[in-house]
């Protein structure tokens, strides 16, 4: 909106929320309050409750990214208090190219339009026109069908399991991963410990000493199979902050096994090796020409 201000809060020393800065943003002319449930680099649950009350004191809305948790933990929108929230279908077992947005009715009601098309129109005249209801009032042209019922099949089948299952396997795997990363030498991890959030999420995230992310995940996806994601995870300011160019990011959904938590950190070690330079390493990575050379450049 034209005029607008953006503020951002800060983060504590092991990236959970500031609220002391949170709450020295807030003030009769905010407007917005935007917020993620979970990060996805650091693994922290946010307070979202807590943050809801102290906006709605204030008059301010509240959006909540619930993309980390959706799809990891129960979710009540009711109890978190959020104005609006979404989701991302590719994080919970769906096809990519859609989410959802879920909105409190009174606040959808009394939202413009973004886009026109069919079915969001009630009435049309040459100098006129109607919306219809929500949702349709969003959902402007043909909707992406076959996208929307693989999503809701995503969604019978994490409800189906129980989310209360899901998020209790996963704290398990959470801490077997946490603890195999963090006896590797030369690792920093960023980020609430198992211990300091046991409902974190599940995923670590890290950097090593004398080696690269990108290069960390590069050798353990092409040699090992392993996915492991590394860079800025869409996040450049906040690894500026920690003082870091990149980070690699290891992470365990419901279907992993310790077994496969055993076996990728076991794949960064030697890759930790190789880029060290340790000669015991050369045969645990069958490397093609072409790495081999460009680690030679290293």
């Amino acid at each position: 909106a034209s005029g607008a201000t953006l503020r951002f809060a800060g983060v504590t020393a092991n990236g959970t929320l500031d609220t002391e800065s949170f709450e020295s943003l807030l003030g009769p002319k905010t407007r917005l309050v935007a917020m993620c449930h979970v990060s996805n680099v650091l693994g922290c649950v946010n307070p979202i409750e807590w943050v809801a009350e102290r906006a709605h004191a204030v008059g301010a809305k509240l959006l909540v990214d619930a993309c980390q948790s959706v799809p990891h933990m129960p979710v009540d929108v009711q109890k978190l208090g959020a104005d609006w929230l979404v989701a991302s279908s590719h994080k919970m077992c769906g096809p990519t190219g859609i989410g959802f947005l879920w909105g409190r009715a009174e606040v959808l009601r009394a939202s413009p339009p973004f886009l026109g098309g069919g079915e969001m129109i009630n009435e049309v005249s040459l100098e006129t026109s109607t919306y219809n209801d929500i949702p349709h009032k969003f959902e402007a042209g043909t909707p992406a069908y076959a996208e929307a019922v693989a999503l809701g099949a995503a969604c019978d089948y994490l409800s189906t399991l129980g989310m209360d299952k899901i998020a209790e396997r996963e704290h398990a795997l959470t801490e077997h991963l946490w603890r195999s990363v963090r006896e590797l030498p030369g690792i920093a991890t960023y980020g609430p410990t198992p211990a300091e959030q046991p409902n974190r999420a599940s995923l670590v995230c890290f950097t090593v000493e004398g080696c690269h992310a990108n290069d960390l995940a590069t050798l353990v996806d092409q040699e090992r199979g392993v996915a492991m994601r590394s860079g800025h995870h869409c996040t450049q300011p906040l690894h500026k902050q920690l003082g870091i160019p990149a980070s690699a990011r290891l992470s365990a959904y419901f279907y992993n096994t310790f077994e496969e938590i055993d076996v990728a950190v076991g794949a960064l070690k030697d890759a930790i090796n190789l880029v060290r330079g340790d000669p015991s390493t050369d045969e645990a990575f069958a490397l093609d020409p072409a790495m081999a050379a460009a680690l030679a450049d290293l």
